[in-house]
């Protein structure tokens, strides 16, 4: 099974047209719509879009944090960074709906993240 990125957005800013006053030094927060190849669905899977410099002020400011659902670019550039998740998405396979779910996870934090029925 493979997945699809069906859609890419932010409530923060337009992934389109938003142009970074230091692309340099900045961090936005993506929701990728992710959902089976060919079939129905969609799960969302969040990653923050970053740049070193950025996350070393946030460091500064707010002490140490966990790198994990992070893409570190520089500089940044939201299109291509979309494009790179897409790609890392879109070539990954597992048997199932569920195990390709947690593959996606390592990327971006999965709605359903450590969900257990």
């Amino acid at each position: 099974m493979r997945a699809v990125l069906r859609s890419a957005h932010s409530a923060d800013v337009d992934l389109a047209t938003y142009v970074p006053a230091d692309p340099a030094d900045d961090g936005v927060w993506v929701r990728l719509i992710v959902g089976p190849a060919g079939g129905p669905g969609e799960e969302s899977f969040d990653v923050l879009v970053c740049t070193p410099l950025w996350l070393r002020r946030v460091v500064r400011v707010q002490g140490p944090r966990l790198g994990r659902h992070h893409l570190i670019v520089d500089p940044l550039d939201l299109p291509a960074a979309v494009e790179f998740l897409r790609d890392r998405i879109e070539n990954l396979t597992a048997p199932t709906w569920n195990e390709l779910g947690e593959r996606i996870a390592h990327l971006g934090s999965w709605e359903f993240e450590d969900y257990r029925p």
